[in-house]
């Protein structure tokens, strides 16, 4: 399945293997039907939720949310290389924390590139910005990635703590990609711009308050009953309609944006790591897995995840680790999450976004570097993790999981 996921032959989707797979596993009693049914009925409202967090990117696209975003940035950064590093990094991570990883890899790269061009700079270090930043600065919201998502179902944490506890890592970890990054393409960020952009892009100022009022409404559901996916589904209606109406988009580009093979590749993932799980793999890994939540027992926790995210990619690594991890408490959660997002920074292979970026970069007749990409990922990762889980401890100290 995951080889599948990697190659994607002739642009298959992922479920053309992922759910035979799971019928097999079904079918060869690997896994009793109702451990199945079990797993898909967990995952199926985190499905629901991913689903309505990608309609409503997709239509913030549509609105203009990312054009805007270019323009303002090449604004702003005045033709200079280094601070359009620094807007790249503030819109990327903004990004990534609200609409998702999926919205910065397919939706803000492009616009990163046009913006390089015309501003007649390098683009590398503003590109390769956006695929580490998909995974770095996804460690803030539940509905920031996928992995949160899953991981935020298994913490048992609320929306606003879980963000609180995040706060500090996230930042601590973005502040040091962009250390590296400075150091890392000093020389491509030296060159001065040739084509200043002085226009002043449009604001999308109902896509924006309809973003703004969905984040406020992931933070209110949990205080009236409610599960946040309600209010992910409140603004994608609302933001479809607008579209619908104006036509912008159709019934069925809403249904495309929602993806619904690639959630079905995430049901059917989710049964067969079951199986592998249920027949040894957890008694295995156990051993492994630090037990409590103290500062090495976290480092331990994240660096493991790490590891995991890039030898089977970062999705199955969660759904392996998170029934190791939960019965220590919220902060050995999070301390996996923290692993499986920023790890994946170090290959190709440890996400599924940080693929997905190959082929936009490919997509716009530009090559990635292995041992480039490798050598940024050893100078980002490990420091990365590190800043992150103290700052994950000590926020655990103050507020507390």
């Amino acid at each position: 399945m995951l080889a599948f996921a990697v190659v994607r032959p002739r642009g298959l989707p992922e479920a053309v293997a992922a759910v035979p797979a799971a019928v097999v596993v079904v079918g060869a009693g690997l896994i009793p039907w109702e451990h199945a049914a079990e797993e898909a009925e967990r995952l199926a409202p985190v499905a629901g939720f991913l689903a309505a967090v990608l309609v409503i990117a997709e239509l913030c696209d549509g609105e203009g949310l990312f054009r805007a975003c270019g323009a303002w940035m090449a604004r702003a950064s005045g033709g200079r290389p280094r601070r359009l590093l620094g807007q790249v990094f503030l819109v990327a991570s903004v990004t990534t924390a609200v609409l998702s990883l999926d919205a910065t890899v397919v939706l803000l790269t492009p616009v990163v590139f046009v913006t390089a061009r015309r501003l007649g700079v390098r683009s590398k270090p503003h590109v390769f910005a956006c695929t580490h930043l998909s995974n770095t600065a996804s460690l803030l919201l539940p509905v920031s990635n996928l992995t949160n998502l899953l991981g935020f179902a298994a913490s048992g944490l609320g929306f606003t703590r879980f963000a609180a506890l995040m706060a500090l890592p996230w930042l601590a970890a973005i502040a040091v990609e962009y250390a590296v990054f400075r150091r890392f393409f000093a020389r491509d960020l030296m060159e001065e711009s040739l084509a200043p952009h002085t226009g002043t892009p449009r604001t999308p100022v109902f896509v924006l308050a309809t973003v703004a009022c969905t984040l406020g409404g992931f933070v209110l559901a949990p205080a009236l009953g409610a599960d946040p996916a309600w209010a992910a589904l409140a603004g994608a209606l609302v933001l479809a309609v607008r579209s619908l109406a104006a036509r912008r988009t159709t019934p069925a580009g809403i249904v495309r944006a929602a993806s619904p093979l690639f959630l079905a590749f995430v049901l059917a993932l989710g049964i067969v790591v079951r199986a592998v799980v249920d027949n040894g793999l957890d008694t295995g890994l156990g051993r492994l897995v630090p037990d409590g939540t103290s500062l090495p027992a976290l480092l331990g926790v994240a660096a493991l995840a790490a590891v995991l995210a890039n030898v089977v990619n970062n999705l199955p690594a969660v759904l392996v680790l998170l029934p190791l991890t939960a019965p220590s408490g919220p902060a050995a959660v999070l301390a996996t999450l923290t692993g499986v997002n920023i790890g994946p920074n170090l290959t190709y292979a440890g996400s599924l976004a940080t693929l997905l970026w190959r082929r936009v970069v490919h997509a716009h007749d530009r090559r990635v570097d292995l041992g480039e990409f490798t050598r940024l990922g050893l100078l980002t990762v490990p420091a990365g993790l590190v800043v992150a889980v103290v700052a994950l401890w000590g926020a655990s100290q103050v507020v507390g999981g």
